[in-house]
């Protein structure tokens, strides 16, 4: 188990954000457990910790590529990204569900998207990717390149195979698998509560 899953999965259960019970997602399926990383914002110790994992994460891709700009979707990637953001001096925008009709309209908000912008679309958990797709359709249109998409945590749902079918380079900074794992190996869960998990994600249609 890696040093960062280990402080993720801790981060996530100190804070609240990660809660079991059941409870019914936007497709329908009634999942043992739910990730709402919105509740970092009352522990500041989790939050910063989260922040600087997803930092050094980016950092490390700056490192084999050129990232010109940071990119997410409301809202819960918008509650993390710009904290990211500020820490790496990089400039990011936050791609709208739907266009804003005042003002400054259109989706994209905090900045522009200039032809040949290098980006990398973030947000806080993957599903099936189709969120991250329809986010990701704006800033392509208007002629950026998404160079890769991560998130902090892979639910293991089929995200990850959807987004690489489309050519995309993802990342995941965990799995739910290895944040169940830490929290077991910790004794923060009960065995009974992992295996209920682990079943959930082999049962989940892919």
């Amino acid at each position: 188990m890696s040093e960062k899953a280990f402080m993720l999965a801790d981060a996530l259960f100190r804070s609240g954000a990660l809660k079991f019970g059941r409870f019914k997602l936007k497709s329908g399926v009634v999942s043992p457990y739910y990730i709402d990383l919105s509740w970092l914002l009352s522990s500041p110790g989790s939050f910063r910790g989260v922040v600087n994992i997803i930092a050094d994460e980016i950092e490390g891709l700056k490192r084999e590529m050129r990232v010109d700009k940071l990119a997410t979707i409301e809202l819960k990637g918008a509650l993390l990204l710009p904290a990211v953001a500020c820490r790496l001096r990089m400039p990011c925008i936050i791609v709208r569900k739907e266009p804003k009709a005042y003002g400054v309209r259109g989706r994209i908000s905090g900045g522009s998207v200039e032809p040949g912008d290098r980006f990398v679309f973030f947000d806080d958990v993957i599903t099936s990717g189709e969120s991250k797709i329809e986010g990701m359709r704006p800033i392509e249109e208007a002629g950026g390149e998404i160079v890769a998409v991560m998130v902090v945590v892979d639910r293991e749902q089929g995200g990850r195979e959807e987004i690489e079918s489309r050519g995309y380079r993802f990342l995941s900074i965990v799995t739910i698998s290895e944040v169940i794992r830490s929290l077991l190996e910790s004794g923060r869960i009960s065995r009974d509560k992992a295996d209920e998990i682990f079943r959930y994600i082999e049962e989940s249609p892919l």
